[in-house]
């Protein structure tokens, strides 16, 4: 088998990248909430923070893929973590220090722009991987999440007196810290040529592309199941202590739920590789449905576990399928505005998923809610069979 030159020392880096990034997101995930309580001039600001850092996202998410197919993914990927990772950590924490709720909002909105460049690890891991390895790369750089989801709880409370007179500064401060390190590493990232932008590279036209029935299933994967995974995710909390569960049984359920969206990344594109992309993305989207129906089973402490695991499990079925999927209908000059629109039609819907969360359980009561993913699910199922049915009669493996 034909390999790339270093091709494993650049997917360690990127791997390690994404472990690095992820402890940023959890901690922000699993703090921001909690210090925007504590600075907002309206309680109902609380969750403004998380919000911006996902506003953040959406809204750099295609300049960050453009500017790469630019200058290049190293330069691309340690620009956003300077500005973002460096810069929204020292932000963050002068808002903290200065009681500043809009200045740590800015902060967060810098940190959703190092999530808006570092997203695109998982297609550097296609640029630096041979052919036959790229979907296990795509998991290996995934399964950072692991790491990140002991990491990033433990961050946001052991470093929270990191810094005596300036109390939930810490962990801000050791996500720039982090970001510092990953910047070290990032120089030593090697993209081979055909990986960076060329000169006289030709492209077509983003409405031909669209047109593949592959980058329609791609898109639809992964945007509907991380809008399906973060609108559950983020209502979860609420709904089970609306049941008076306490705070560290929500931390139990929710980190199962983070282990079951990366912990199966270590195995997932070995499964792409063996079963094909499309029956992997099929069984995403059965898990997705399993999850919504368990949640309406019952509330009790086991059916939440069982739904929040299936959740994050179909999660990273689709997302790391769609991924895949996604590399096979570009060229590499049409690379940065195919994977560029790709993850602003996602992080658009993760934002509006993120702000539905609250509102839905509300109205519809928790039950409701989950039965209400159902039927996005199952049109990304039949899209699948869709594009399926389109292919010729050979294994769709990616």
């Amino acid at each position: 088998m034909s390999t790339l030159p270093h091709e494993k020392p650049n997917v360690a880096i990127l791997v390690t990248g994404q472990t690095l990034f992820m402890i940023a997101m959890v901690t922000v995930m699993t703090l921001s909430g909690v210090v925007g309580q504590q600075l907002a001039p309206d309680p109902a600001l609380a969750t403004l923070p998380i919000a911006m850092m996902m506003m953040g996202t959406v809204v750099s998410t295609l300049p960050a893929s453009l500017f790469m197919k630019r200058v290049g993914r190293r330069l691309g990927f340690i620009t956003g973590a300077t500005l973002g990772g460096v810069g929204g950590g020292l932000v963050s924490f002068g808002g903290i220090a200065m009681d500043s709720f809009w200045l740590f909002c800015a902060g967060n909105l810098l940190l959703g722009l190092y999530q808006g460049f570092a997203m695109y690890y998982r297609f550097a891991a296609v640029d630096v991987a041979s052919p036959a390895f790229r979907s296990q790369a795509i998991s290996f750089v995934m399964a950072g999440g692991v790491v990140a989801a002991f990491l990033g709880p433990w961050n946001a409370s052991a470093a929270q007196h990191l810094v005596a007179n300036v109390p939930s500064g810490g962990p801000y401060l050791v996500i720039a810290i982090l970001a510092l390190v990953a910047i070290g590493l990032l120089t030593q990232l090697r993209v081979p040529a055909s990986g960076e932008p060329q000169p006289g590279d030709t492209s077509r036209p983003m409405s031909v592309i669209a047109g593949q029935p592959g980058f329609l299933v791609a898109v639809l994967a992964g945007a509907v199941g991380y809008a399906v995974m973060i609108l559950v995710m983020t209502a979860t909390p609420l709904a089970m202590r609306a049941n008076d569960f306490t705070m560290s049984q929500v931390a139990f359920i929710m980190q199962s739920h983070v282990l079951g969206m990366f912990a199966p990344s270590f195995f997932t594109g070995s499964l792409i590789a063996r079963f094909g992309v499309d029956r992997i993305l099929l069984t995403g989207a059965a898990l997705l449905a399993g999850s919504a129906i368990v949640a309406t089973l019952d509330q009790g402490l086991a059916y939440f576990w069982v739904a929040l695991v299936l959740l994050g499990i179909g999660w990273n079925f689709l997302f790391i399928g769609g991924s895949t999927l996604l590399s096979t209908v570009h060229s590499e000059s049409e690379r940065g505005k195919v994977q560029g629109i790709n993850d602003l039609i996602i992080f658009s819907l993760v934002a509006i998923g993120s702000l539905m969360a609250g509102q839905l359980l509300h109205r519809l009561g928790w039950e409701s809610l989950n039965l209400a993913m159902l039927p996005p699910v199952l049109l990304v199922a039949l899209a699948i069979l869709w594009w399926k049915s389109r292919q010729p009669l050979v294994s769709q493996k990616a």
